[in-house]
């Protein structure tokens, strides 16, 4: 008699402890499910979330160098490959691809997320806003093109300060809580809603902290202004005027929502190519100037007015794109949260892309360690061929 108690009071805190799990997570916000359904970010998430197609228009692919692949990396490079995951490799010199690497990984999928290396598309749309005539400049007011973000308003925003995270707010840029406005504009429904709980806590264009939400008040503001989707804005001036060869996809919201700018721009290591071959080309393709000649030297240069983190001047962050000085060289370069990377070399006229799963935890004066990995890399292959 006192076993059948036993097991049937076994039975009954069992079950009550699971219709409670259950209630929790009825009750739980959709993001927070989502985050726990699928624990930590990848870079085939796309298949998880809606998306918009970035249309591509007549393909104008890299033809391939005369010497393409004749050299293969040394092996401790390969090494790194395999250890980080690497599913695309890709080095384009003179418009011509010199050596591309691609991993069985490649098979699931033609495109994957770039992750943060879409705030620099979204730095070179706003250049692209300017040029047409739908933005002033940098220094235009957030207050007057978005007024109903009441959190921001009679702050003294403008463009400068969200391109070069200067803005002051109260974006917390946690990847590893479940809690974090990060998260929950990863996985959540409605980022519009999101960013209208932003406040501007400290005094603007001081001090540079990095940020996805001030990328994401600018695709706000690209949207208002222009009258059009990110994706429709980014496939008429940057994927059918550089040949893309693929419609890439950005990842959205909901269903016909907004674009997760901030991240989530998805593609291949090709097209990731002509965005850095646009910047070769000071903004110019095809003889039309695409954006302006002096916003993308303000890009790739340097904001050291502000200060970083550590009370210094900043050295390494332009508008949106990230800057290296190495081996007496300035290498602007986007650069994404699992080793995404676009590197600009004007030096010797080339393009290193590399994507894949990992990137390395440890920095070197604020740059990931394997940025100098794939650079050195592609330098010992360029110089080889």
């Amino acid at each position: 008699m006192g076993k059948k108690r036993r097991i049937n009071r076994t039975f009954f805190w069992g079950t009550t402890i699971i219709a409670l799990l259950a209630v929790i997570i009825l009750l739980m916000p959709s993001y927070l499910k989502k985050a726990i359904i699928y624990g930590h970010s990848g870079i085939y998430d796309y298949k998880i979330f809606y998306n918009r197609q970035v249309q591509t228009g007549k393909s104008t692919p890299y033809p391939d160098a005369k010497n393409y692949n004749s050299t293969i990396p040394q092996k401790h490079f390969t090494d790194s490959i395999e250890l980080l995951g690497t599913t695309e490799y890709l080095i384009v010199k003179n418009d011509s691809i010199l050596y591309e690497y691609l991993s069985p990984d490649k098979a699931n999928s033609e495109i994957s997320n770039s992750f943060s290396v879409a705030k620099s598309i979204i730095g070179l749309l706003i250049g692209c806003a300017i040029q047409d005539g739908y933005l002033e400049s940098v220094n235009d007011s957030i207050d007057q093109i978005l007024p109903e973000l009441v959190n921001l308003k009679n702050k003294g925003l403008t463009i400068s300060h969200l391109l070069t995270m200067s803005s002051g707010s109260d974006w917390d840029e946690q990847y590893s809580s479940a809690f974090s406005i990060t998260t929950k504009a990863y996985y959540g429904k409605n980022i519009d809603k999101l960013m209208a709980s932003v406040k501007v806590v400290n005094e603007p264009g001081k001090i540079f902290k990095y940020k996805s939400g001030d990328t994401q008040l600018l695709a706000m503001i690209l949207v208002r202004v222009t009258g059009k989707s990110i994706s429709q804005y980014a496939s008429e001036k940057l994927w059918q005027p550089l040949g893309a060869e693929k419609n890439a996809l950005w990842s959205l919201d909901k269903e016909d929502g907004m674009e997760k700018a901030y991240c989530c721009f998805n593609s291949n290591a090709r097209d990731f190519a002509k965005l850095g071959s646009l910047l070769l080309k000071s903004g110019e393709w095809n003889g039309k100037q695409i954006l302006p000649k002096d916003y993308l030297f303000e890009s790739i240069t340097p904001a050291n007015y502000l200060l970083n983190e550590k009370n210094k001047p900043l050295s390494y962050f332009g508008y949106h794109w990230w800057i290296l000085n190495y081996r007496g060289f300035t290498i602007p370069y986007a650069r994404g949260l699992h080793g995404q990377y676009i590197f600009v070399l004007p030096h010797n006229n080339s393009v290193i892309v590399r994507l894949g799963h990992f990137r390395s935890d440890q920095k070197i004066n604020d740059h990931p360690l394997d940025v100098y990995t794939w650079i050195n890399m592609g330098l010992s292959l360029i110089e080889n061929f």
